[in-house]
C-alpha cells in the first residue's frame, strides 16, 4: 500500500491535516491557498514548512491514509470465516461509520483526490480500482454460494459506493436522523437488495 513520504507526525502536524481536510471540503483544493490554512491553524504561513512541504503533500497524507484505512478493513473482513453477504455487510458498515465520523477526510479523499500528480495520482487511482474488485469479488463469491441475487457485482460496487458518498447531503441537512438510524436504513436497503 501506499503511503506519501511526510515528515514524522507531531500534533501540530496532525492539527494541519484536520484543518486543510476542513477546507479542502469546503473551498476545494485548488482554491485553498498555504495563508488560508495558517490562518485556520492560527500560525504564520512560513511556520508551516516546519510541518509539511506542501500543499500536495497534505492532500497525499489525506488521500493515502484514507485509501489504507479503506484496505486494511478490506483485509479484516476477508480474513474472517463469514458468509460473502456478512461480509458485504461489514465493508459497507465501515463505508457509512467512516463517512459519518470522519467525513472531512473522507469527502477530500473522495472528491479531491484527482489534485494529485504522478506517481501518487496513478498509485490511488490503482488503490481504488482495486479496492471496487475487491468488493466486486466477494459479490461473485456470494452469487456462487447462492447467498446474493444473480446481479452484476462491480454495478452493485459502484451503486453502494455511490450511495455512502451521499451521505454529504445528510451532513449538509438542517434536520436529520442519527447517524446510527441511517446506517441501519443504509445497510437495510442496500444489503437487503443483494439477498436472494
Amino acid at each position: 500500500m501506499a503511503i506519501s513520504k511526510t515528515k514524522k507526525n507531531s500534533p501540530r502536524k496532525e492539527i494541519i491535516l484536520e484543518k486543510a481536510a476542513q477546507l479542502f471540503r469546503k473551498k476545494g483544493f485548488n482554491a485553498t491557498s498555504m495563508r488560508d490554512l495558517a490562518e485556520n491553524v492560527g500560525v504564520e504561513a512560513a511556520s508551516l514548512y516546519n510541518h509539511i512541504r506542501s500543499k500536495e503533500e497534505i492532500l497525499q497524507e489525506i488521500c493515502f491514509r484514507v485509501a489504507n484505512k479503506f484496505m486494511a478493513n478490506i483485509d479484516e473482513v476477508n480474513a474472517k470465516d463469514t458468509s460473502a453477504l456478512a461480509k458485504v455487510e461489514a465493508i459497507l458498515r465501515f463505508n457509512i461509520r467512516q463517512m459519518i465520523h470522519h467525513y472531512e477526510e473522507v469527502y477530500v479523499s473522495d472528491r479531491e483526490w484527482k489534485h494529485l500528480t504522478d506517481p501518487y495520482l496513478s498509485n490511488l487511482k490503482n488503490q481504488r480500482r482495486i479496492y471496487r474488485q475487491r468488493i466486486a469479488s466477494i459479490i461473485e463469491e456470494g452469487i456462487r454460494n447462492g447467498e446474493i441475487k444473480k446481479i452484476d457485482a462491480p454495478t452493485a460496487v459502484l451503486i453502494m459506493l455511490h450511495a455512502v458518498s451521499g451521505i454529504e447531503s445528510w451532513h449538509r441537512s438542517k434536520q436529520k436522523i442519527s447517524g446510527e438510524l441511517l446506517e441501519q436504513n443504509m445497510t437495510l436497503i442496500l444489503v437487503g437488495g443483494l439477498k436472494k
